[in-house]
């Protein structure tokens, strides 16, 4: 007994009400920096600390990310929804004048402010439906404070858009 596969359109609709977390991914080979903002992310394991997103292979990005050692993975909060859209347009300089960015001092593009940043390397990449799965090492993170706590409004992508998480959507 063979089943059809559902269609693309059922699959979109279905995780449309499925909100995900945003994050930033940043890498760089040769052909120069690039950024891709992405909702498909996260954490795996502890020992290592292990994460995972999904790049399309439809973004121009994709290519550069596939071939790079290691990433920088930004988690963005509500307060960086200007940079999550900077990194889910097309067709924009994603590094060039007006926009917040350097090196990290082992030389991977990120952005500075992001509420948080994990750089690491990449340690597998599975294909998949028409994207990869990256897998990744973390190997460090932007530095706290040993009394910090996450001061962060969360921002997250449902329905074709941007929300934030808050006090106020709390359930219990």
């Amino acid at each position: 007994m063979s089943e059809e596969a559902l269609s693309a359109e059922d699959f979109k609709f279905a995780f449309r009400g499925h909100p995900a977390g945003v994050g930033i991914v940043t890498a760089e080979t040769d052909n120069g920096p690039v950024a891709l903002t992405v909702s498909s992310l996260f954490s795996v394991g502890l020992e290592p600390p292990t994460l995972v997103f999904s790049a399309s292979a439809m973004s121009s990005a994709t290519p550069t990310i596939l071939n790079a050692e290691t990433v920088v993975v930004h988690l963005v909060g509500a307060e960086q929804i200007e940079l999550a859209k900077l990194g889910a347009t097309s067709g924009v300089d994603r590094f060039g004048p007006g926009i917040e960015w350097d090196r990290l001092p082992t030389g991977e593009p990120y952005y500075p402010g992001a509420a948080d940043w994990i750089r690491g390397r990449v340690s597998q990449v599975v294909p998949a439906g028409g994207s990869n799965l990256v897998v990744v090492e973390a190997l460090e993170s932007k530095p706290h404070a040993a009394d910090a706590s996450p001061d962060l409004s969360p921002l997250v992508y449902h329905n074709r858009g941007w929300h934030v998480i808050g006090e106020h959507t709390k359930l219990a």
